[in-house]
């Protein structure tokens, strides 16, 4: 399935001279029609998604209140952490003061909520603080459940040879010096995970895989170098496509798939890993290539396997005080976990005064940025719409992006949506998503951070 990269450097020269920041994600349309309103709106989150919404309400609303609850005096970009723990990019080119983003009129309490009361609608705030609301956006973003691998900490990351790109900017940091000190010993395990959960840019575990392989590569000592990739189920990638691809370019760069295994505990100091298998008894038939020792685990089989490195993917939820709250789903595939909303209108299923919108939503993908500068116009035109008791007529395609960096200087640029089994949805006649191309490369280096601002800013 290798495939030549398409473009030389004039030639993306020449293709960018066309390429605006607003082009680089579909195009949205941003109405210039206001409306007047008394009544306060909160949204709950600073990140990408609630960002976005506070300038976007803040353009078309005249009069009321617009609250964004949001603690934190930095922002992130986070798309970029990938490339800080893959050695490529400096840690402080990630952060801006969210200051700089907020608009004029936005009423902005720095704090943490604590608790929704949806049948009352009110926000309770760390403080203790209570704060009403007549309607209520949700871009809480995503929590970390580190916790439910025994033995994990994010503090751990960059100690006993842990990895993860998720824990934080300083978290990608340290795993970046974490695999530069496996490379450095010249030899040994590096186990890569994925988690049992819906993750933020479902991508990142396969990028962390593949631009390591690069400097493994690059070091002139590959195979001294053992590479394994700890699945738990049997899909490596939501896009079928793509799901084959990397399971083959995997096999061809002498990656072991072992699938069905869940990172269920670690032992830092003695640099071992717990896998449980939680797939089909039967299929259980190579664990002995992998264990040191094996033991049952609440029924279930369960290996130990030695690592030099390993990258920590943790399970994923929306955060406690929503799932907490009556706004979570309370049946099927995001029960218990994930912000119930129809995924279309992004209106909650049974509290019409409330959307959400970004990672925090029950969705069967759309944890990505991109699918956030989708979202926005939804949830804008929707929310105004119930706001005026007009219908609701905006409608999310599921659109999501990933460039899926398949090596360092290399990418594929993976554009699909809810339809058709999710099918490609290519934005760019002259990138074929099923190609790596040092065009997407230069792409999710140089050019996606500008068109992210853009969407924080509501211009895109």
């Amino acid at each position: 399935m290798h495939k030549p990269l398409l473009f030389s450097r004039r030639e993306l020269l020449k293709v960018g001279t066309g390429l605006g920041v607003s082009s680089l994600l579909p195009l949205s349309t941003i109405s210039a029609d206001t409306f007047r309103t008394q009544a306060h709106i909160v949204i709950l989150g600073g990140g990408a998604a609630g960002m976005a919404m506070a300038n976007r309400l803040a353009r078309r609303l005249q009069g009321g209140t617009i609250t964004l609850v949001e603690p934190r005096e930095i922002h992130h970009y986070q798309p970029g952490w990938t490339l800080v723990a893959s050695g490529v990019w400096h840690p402080g080119k990630t952060m801006r003061p969210n200051a700089q983003f907020i608009p004029r009129g936005i009423h902005w309490v720095r704090e943490h909520a604590a608790g929704i009361d949806a049948d009352n609608k009110r926000i309770s705030l760390a403080s203790g603080t209570m704060l009403d609301y007549d309607y209520l956006v949700i871009a809480t973003g995503i929590q970390l459940n580190y916790h439910l691998i025994d033995g994990m900490t994010p503090e751990l990351v960059g100690q006993h040879g842990i990895g993860s790109v998720y824990a934080s900017l300083d978290g990608a940091t340290r795993t970046n010096q974490a695999i530069q000190t496996w490379l450095d010993s010249g030899q040994g395990k590096g186990i890569f995970t994925a988690a049992p959960t819906p993750v933020k840019c479902a991508g990142a575990p396969l990028k962390m895989t593949f631009t390591t392989l690069s400097r493994l590569e690059a070091s002139g000592r590959r195979d001294a170098f053992d590479v394994e990739y700890m699945a738990p189920g049997t899909s490596l990638f939501s896009q079928p496509w793509v799901n084959e691809f990397v399971k083959q370019r995997f096999d061809e760069q002498g990656v072991t798939r072992r699938h069905h295994y869940r990172l269920s505990a670690i032992d830092p100091q003695a640099r071992q890993a717990e896998f449980t298998f939680v797939g089909p008894e039967s299929e259980f038939t190579s664990h002995h290539q992998l264990r040191e020792a094996e033991f049952r685990r609440e029924g279930q089989p369960t290996v130990i396997a030695d690592y030099n490195f390993i990258h920590v993917v943790p399970p994923m939820s929306a955060h406690d005080f929503v799932k907490q709250s009556a706004l979570i789903a309370q049946d099927g595939p995001f029960r218990g976990e994930w912000l119930d909303v129809d995924i279309y209108t992004m209106q909650h299923n049974r509290y019409p005064e409330v959307f959400g919108i970004g990672d925090v939503i029950g969705a069967p993908i759309n944890k990505t940025a991109a699918s956030v500068k989708a979202q926005a116009p939804v949830v804008e035109a929707n929310l105004l719409a119930v706001m005026q008791g007009n219908p609701l007529t905006a409608r999310h395609n599921g659109y999501t992006s990933c460039p899926l960096i398949t090596g360092i200087g290399k990418a594929m640029l993976v554009e699909f949506g809810y339809e058709d089994n999710f099918a490609f949805m290519p934005s760019f006649p002259f990138i074929d998503p099923t190609d790596e191309s040092w065009v997407t490369w230069v792409m999710k280096d140089r050019m996606l951070q500008p068109a992210y601002y853009a969407v924080l800013e509501g211009r895109a």
